[in-house]
């Protein structure tokens, strides 16, 4: 932590009391004009901040009467390190070295001495003298700038930090509402479709009631599903992933727990890359749920094959032979896939068959996702 600064008002009364010396060192208050010349430019200095111009203009007999330097040096650095007209200022610079080298009165100047050796290094050295205050001005206001630019960026580069951590968020909601798509809503539906199976099948009351009640239970958390997934779904690019996740080495049980008469049929190598088998996955899981939501009692089949260096998985299922139960959807399954298929550049396509069933269609390139 840098020290705390003076307040502005003692650094002026010092430099009042500073120039006041100086005054009484070269001057002295027996030469009354010069001493009243020397205190005007000296109590001039307070008004330096405001009124820079003016606070050098009323230095300027100082220089011009006294041998004083301290009143006029320090109204031209400040006018310098407020001011950023630099023909102002080299003009104000030359007006102060022309003044102090001038001697007082002018009708004492003799133009034969102005070109003996010694007044031209006099005149360099109050060219110099002149000229210092106004450069040390204009490299302490180009320091203040260079301040305020830092200051400007930190606050641009915090705003995009907390930009780039609300995208990674919105990426990690996405990803969280999908997963929970695929994988809660597809336990769930399948557990109120036995449910109400086994409600209507059943002959024993006290089944049928549980069997309801489980359903209801079932439907009730579907639509909680639902609105929690809409409030999490937002759009992102390739979203962090979530483990565990499964594999194609899981498709096998996926068909088997799926609660419907389904048959895996698949040409695949040993070696995929991960995203592709999981997009694979969770299509299958995706359509197997449609068919048991949509079409009860029908059959499906998952055909998954490789060639070309493409991907290739299709779920067909027959038409339903039972009037399906209404259950709650938050109508995302299809576009999540397709979402899904497109990160990794492919494509999903859906549609009814010509027996009155439907199929689902996923085609992935698998070398680009290696």
């Amino acid at each position: 932590m840098s020290p705390r600064r003076p307040p502005a008002v003692l650094l002026d009364i010092a430099l009042v009391g500073f120039a006041v010396a100086d005054a009484w060192v070269h001057v002295g208050f027996g030469d009354r004009p010069a001493a009243a010349c020397a205190v005007l430019g000296a109590v001039a200095l307070l008004l330096r901040h405001r009124l820079p111009l003016t606070t050098f203009a009323l230095t300027l007999p100082t220089a011009l009467i006294t041998d004083a330097v301290v009143a006029p040096m320090a109204a031209l650095y400040t006018l310098s390190s407020l001011n950023r007209h630099r023909f102002l200022l080299a003009g104000c610079a030359l007006t102060y070295a022309v003044i102090d080298f001038m001697p007082w009165p002018w009708s004492s100047l003799d133009a034969t001495e102005l070109s003996q050796t010694n007044n031209l290094f006099h005149l360099s050295y109050t060219l110099a003298t002149a000229a210092a205050p106004v450069f040390l001005g204009q490299l302490v206001q180009a320091r203040r700038e260079l301040s305020l630019r830092l200051a400007d960026i930190s606050e641009a580069r915090e705003h995009e930090r907390l930009l780039t951590a609300q995208s990674v968020l919105a990426k990690e909601r996405a990803q969280l509402a999908r997963e929970m798509h695929d994988v809660v809503s597809h336990q769930v539906s399948l557990i109120a479709v036995q449910a109400g199976a086994l409600q209507v099948g059943s002959h024993d009351a006290e089944t049928r009631q549980a069997a309801a009640t489980i359903r209801r239970l079932s439907v009730q958390t579907l639509e909680e599903l639902r609105h929690m997934v809409s409030v999490l779904r937002a759009s992102g690019s390739r979203p962090t992933e979530l483990t565990p996740q499964p594999s194609l080495a899981d498709l096998e049980h996926l068909v088997e727990a799926s609660g419907i008469e389904a048959k895996l049929e698949t040409d695949l190598p040993e070696e995929l890359p991960p995203t592709v088998q999981r997009a694979v996955y969770r299509t299958v899981q995706e359509a197997l749920t449609n068919v048991r939501k949509h079409a009860p009692g029908a059959t499906a089949t998952v055909r998954i094959s490789h060639r070309g260096g493409a991907l290739r998985a299709t779920v067909t299922n027959t038409a339903a032979t039972r009037r399906a139960f209404a259950l709650p959807s938050s109508q995302q399954g299809l576009v999540g896939l397709t979402q899904r298929a497109e990160l990794l550049g492919g494509t999903v396509t859906s549609g009814p068959t010509a027996q009155g069933g439907y199929e689902l269609c996923l085609e992935l390139p698998v070398e680009r996702n290696r």
